[in-house]
């Protein structure tokens, strides 16, 4: 069960990693070019302070806003995409670091001072964790719009592990397996914390079934991309071949940044350059590196990579298996390895190696099965649309999973940016089938 301190270092991360974001910017850097899968860093600054505001303070004590003229334009609710670039709405950095600081400060104050039950736990950690959620998104703004690697990235890596055979794949048996996070835990603010998307604990029966223990590589990706895999039409499904037709990109028409139409032939932030094939990170282009995974993939690059290679998405239920190996009846496991929380040899997360290791590296976070980098690393492509488990029941946030819920595709285990407070086995996280803007990859089963 978290106590004070505990709460206390987890809100103190989350607000310096978020003024290092902010800081780190200079003026016109903070005016990023819009772009529609990414806002303003200012605008999350403030958004996530609001979030403070309504879901701890407002609920637990009735706390009149801090700047009630502001209550609209930080609800992502009431503010169209748009808008939040529109620099006559908003304060400018000084008054938004101030907002920022005053409601980090009456929540530290008040998880010192005032009882801490379950409910109050509970509220804290949803905001903490809300928070890192727009760390991982204002992480991913730079790598959209190019600007320089955020404070913590080491950008110059070298590892040992490269250039080793694939892997291969692991066989999972049939059975029946446990899946989620309990729905009513008597503790809820305790161990157990999870959102409304992972509950209730339910069972599944799967048939035996193989799949990769590493994600795909950049290299094993390249070859489906000089083969002319984005241009064969067989290759993919409609919606794939719908998204090739209308995918955009950001480029500069009549000085201002718009969405243009482009066919893509290659992953989002690759390019050739002299014959060579290379890869963005952040602001600077480097040699791409065969044996790291394939990241910013949409779910239509993968699945028509899958149809090229004669593999398939995992569905999620042998997903959150394969990295788990959770049975009725046996100690229960929230990460690949264990319940220890994750660390750098076990997992590729908080925006610091940003997938740059191969694919066959961190062998001491494999899963019960043999399957490597299956929390951090990149989210991982489900074959599954992201929809509530019988029984679901709606959070102290009504929106945290139903909007979602239909049209989007559940990816798990997390990626290189997301926060490692955040993330467990359990953890769905959903995206349109057509984002590759994110830190998206996958791994594949055997047909």
């Amino acid at each position: 069960m978290y106590q004070r301190d505990q709460l206390l270092a987890l809100l103190e991360d989350a607000r310096q990693r978020t003024l290092a974001l902010v800081d780190t910017l200079g003026d016109d850097q903070l005016q990023v070019p819009w772009h529609p899968g990414v806002n303003p860093p200012l605008w999350e600054m403030g958004h996530s302070a609001f979030f403070y505001e309504v879901f701890v303070l407002s609920l637990l004590d009735g706390t009149p806003s801090y700047d009630p003229a502001m209550d609209d334009l930080w609800d992502s609710f009431h503010i169209d995409h748009r808008d939040r670039w529109n620099r006559d709405y908003f304060p400018g950095r000084e008054k938004t670091r101030e907002y920022m600081l005053t409601i980090y400060d009456r929540i530290a104050r008040r998880i010192r001072e005032q009882p801490l039950d379950d409910r109050a736990r509970y509220l804290y950690r949803y905001a903490i964790y809300h928070q890192h959620m727009h760390i991982e998104s204002m992480t991913w703004c730079r790598q959209t719009v190019g600007y320089p690697a955020p404070p913590g990235v080491v950008v110059d890596q070298e590892f040992s592990a490269t250039r080793k055979q694939p892997l291969g794949d692991a066989e999972i048996p049939a059975g029946t397996w446990l899946i989620g996070m309990p729905g009513d835990s008597p503790d809820y603010a305790g161990d157990d914390f999870a959102f409304d998307g992972e509950k209730p604990r339910h069972t599944v029966e799967l048939e035996a079934f193989r799949i990769a223990r590493a994600p795909v590589s950049n290299g094993e990706f390249l070859a489906f991309v000089e083969d002319g895999g984005y241009r064969r039409p067989e290759l993919w499904s409609f919606g794939g071949r719908k998204w090739l037709q209308t995918e955009t990109d950001v480029a500069l028409v009549h000085g201002e940044r718009e969405p243009v139409m482009r066919a893509p032939t290659h992953p989002l932030y690759w390019r050739l350059h002299g014959g060579d094939w290379q890869e963005r990170l952040f602001d600077q282009w480097r040699p791409l590196e065969p044996d790291a995974p394939v990241v910013h993939i949409s779910y239509w690059e993968a699945e028509a990579w899958c149809n090229w290679a004669g593999r398939r998405l995992p569905t999620e239920a042998e997903w959150e298996v394969a990295a788990l190996g959770n049975r009725p009846g046996e100690p229960f496991r929230r990460f690949p390895w264990g319940n220890e929380p994750p660390t750098p040899e076990r997992a590729d997360m908080d925006a610091t190696s940003m997938a740059q290791q191969p694919v066959s590296a961190l062998p001491a976070g494999e899963s019960p099965f043999g399957c490597r980098q299956m929390v951090g690393t990149c989210w991982e492509w489900t074959s599954d649309q992201f929809l509530p488990y019988d029984g679901f029941k709606v959070d102290m946030y009504p929106f945290m999973s139903t909007l979602q819920f239909g049209d989007h595709k559940v990816t798990k285990g997390g990626g290189c940016a997301t926060s490692s407070v955040l993330i467990r086995g359990t953890y769905r996280q959903a995206y349109l089938p057509q984002r590759n803007d994110v830190y998206t990859g996958f791994r594949t089963c055997a047909l």
